[in-house]
């Protein structure tokens, strides 16, 4: 007696329904993949109990002839694909043919379609195959009921009406973010719960993302060869908590796809916080060629020929979006626009010195020829100064000095026309010794000024650290205690240190001695910044530390570098400060991804004290 047997159609179907079916969102994945492959301009998709009782989806596409409806209720039938070069080629959302199949052998399915110059529609019933004539305009309207009512182990998996119905919604965003050319309406249990006109894509992204999501992200455009990038990327300030707000389409088609979020991941390094999450929706699109599609039942995941080249591309096209700055955006802008909090600086020319805790200068590299500076003019001891640029300024500067001391109440004179003013302007006051008050053309400018000038630091840093780093020779050395651990690592990570500027080395049993340290850091608080570093160092191993974790070693020792809470300074540091914020990538976040600065609008200010109300 044989014991191989065929399986019967029914059973093969629902084990093929085990893979492509999992809950009431993969049913509505496929039918709405359908219709938009069918050349659908209006889509309504109508749910009850999460999808669970009802999963209904009409279109106005093309429709099905009646010859071709039973076909479409058969395993591994299709009109998309014939060939293997087809496949190769995918221009379609769905191609393998057994969404539909599946899908009946488990629910109670029916499809009525009209196709294009038929005097009628016609009726499939998913159990018995019957075909009946029907009643419909055009497009197809395809009926699941009962999900899984054949095969109760199965629906016992299902979790509660809320949960499924989430799962829906999220299913029919991502159809809708794919394409907003294609208007959609979904419904549960009788509410409307989005309907979408077709329009733009950012019209499209503000309905299901919220205009909040668009205020504070900035429009990604990028094309290198036969790869290009559009979308929209958050800003640092705008993270979440969890990866619910990132949507990655390829060709028009969700994925999830590793090597795409590492790229997104890489492009946020310097400016996320590693416990939060950026919000993104961006489009992928190659040649159909360089990705297979077909590594997946479910079509969610892909597979790049040139993944390297995809994912360099990817990262490097984020990263400049990311570094842009915007103060040449704010200055724009009429006084009555509102800019997002935390906008990005404009590339003015390079910096001149400002100081870094413990009161000493800290001085940039020189202007580009022709370009434009913001500094100070030649310094004397102990002071900052200006370029000629801004010396008109330091009238203003010294004139302001005396309300701001509170000893006189004069008015700040106005700033200078054209182009005499930087983007943010220049310092009025330091709040609490915390914050910075400056006015630009547009408004107030509030700084954080440790955040701001640990992203500078930052920056130079990284910069330093590419080439040979000054270092900076101490007087006395800076002597320190330590326990066994940090002595042994200070001793395994000798080269390490030296590479970044510092001379480390025993001065006693427990003790250490910095003979030096990087220019940049010559006033940081050294045995603080040092014990941090040997913390890092003993947990991972040196070579690691140099390649994957370099940038984090930079950003402690930024973070320690920079100038701290209640350090006064003078409004010339202050200004200098400011121009280095402009002439500085990435300068609108700090290291951990909390925003350096925010623009109150002379129309904000009237609004909240009611002026011309």
């Amino acid at each position: 007696m044989s014991v191989i047997h065929r399986l019967s159609d029914l059973l093969v179907n629902q084990i093929a329904a085990g893979e492509v079916v999992e809950r009431p969102a993969s049913v509505l994945k496929e039918v709405l993949e359908n219709a938009v492959d069918a050349g659908s301009r209006a889509i309504e998709v109508q749910l009850e109990q999460g999808g669970v009782r009802r999963i209904r989806v009409a279109d106005d596409g093309c429709g099905i002839d009646r010859d071709d409806l039973e076909l479409a209720l058969e395993r591994h039938a299709t009109s998309k694909i014939a060939t293997l070069d087809d496949l190769e080629h995918v221009g379609t959302m769905g191609f393998r043919g057994e969404a539909l199949a599946a899908i009946a052998a488990v629910a109670r399915t029916s499809i009525t379609s009209r196709a294009a110059g038929a005097s009628h529609a016609w009726r499939i019933d998913g159990s018995d195959r019957s075909l009946t004539p029907a009643a419909l305009n055009q497009g197809t309207v395809v009926d699941v009921a009962d999900l899984y009512y054949n095969t109760p182990a199965r629906r016992k998996f299902l979790k509660t009406e809320g949960t499924e119905y989430a799962h829906c919604d999220d299913m029919f965003r991502r159809v809708a973010l794919a394409r907003p050319d294609i208007g959609l309406q979904l419904s549960h249990n009788g509410r409307v719960i989005h309907r979408l006109p077709p329009g733009s894509p950012a019209t499209r992204v503000a309905a299901l993302m919220g205009d909040d999501f668009l205020q504070h992200a900035r429009e990604v455009s990028a094309e290198g060869g036969v790869l290009r990038l559009t979308g929209f990327a958050s800003l640092p300030a705008y993270s979440r908590a969890s990866r619910d707000a990132q949507f990655f389409f390829v060709n028009g088609r969700f994925v999830r796809d590793k090597l795409l979020t590492h790229a997104v991941r890489e492009a946020y390094t310097d400016i996320l916080h590693g416990s939060r999450h950026p919000a993104y929706v961006l489009f992928l699109e190659l040649d159909p060629a360089g990705v297979d599609v077909n590594v997946h039942p479910a079509k969610i995941e892909v597979r790049f020929r040139e993944s390297r080249a995809v994912h360099q591309f990817v990262y490097h096209a984020l990263k400049r979006v990311l570094a842009e700055s915007g103060a040449g955006r704010i200055e724009a802008e009429p006084a009555a626009a509102q800019p997002a909090a935390g906008a990005g600086f404009g590339i003015a020319a390079n910096t001149a010195t400002y100081p870094v805790a413990g009161g000493h200068t800290n001085t940039a590299s020189p202007p580009p020829a022709g370009g434009r500076s913001w500094g100070a003019a030649p310094p004397q001891q102990g002071q900052l100064a200006m370029d000629s640029a801004s010396r008109a300024y330091l009238d203003f500067a010294a004139r302001a000095q005396t309300p701001l001391s509170g000893t006189a109440n004069v008015a700040a004179p106005p700033l200078p026309d054209g182009d005499g003013a930087p983007p943010l302007g220049f310092a009025l006051a330091q709040l609490h010794g915390v914050y910075i008050l400056a006015q630009n053309r547009t408004g107030l400018v509030l700084v954080d000024m440790h955040a701001a000038h640990e992203r500078i630091l930052y920056e130079k840093l990284k910069t330093v650290l590419d080439g040979r780093p000054s270092v900076q020779r101490l007087l006395i050395p800076a002597v320190f205690s330590v326990g066994p651990k940090d002595m042994a690592a200070a001793e395994e990570c000798a080269d390490v240190l030296a590479g970044m500027g510092f001379d480390v080395g025993a001065a006693g049993p427990q003790e250490l001695a910095v003979r030096s340290v990087p220019a940049l850091l010559a006033n940081a608080p050294v045995a603080e910044l040092m014990r941090k570093l040997l913390e890092e160092l003993r947990e991972f191993p040196a070579s690691e530390v140099v390649t994957a974790r370099r940038n984090e070693l930079l950003a402690t020792m930024a973070c320690h570098g920079a100038v701290r809470a209640n350090r006064q300074l003078t409004l010339p540091e202050m200004n200098a400060l400011l121009r280095d914020m402009e002439a500085t990538e990435r300068a609108d976040q700090c290291n951990h991804g909390r925003p350096t600065w925010t623009q109150l609008t002379m129309a904000d200010l009237d609004r909240f004290f009611m002026r011309g109300q």
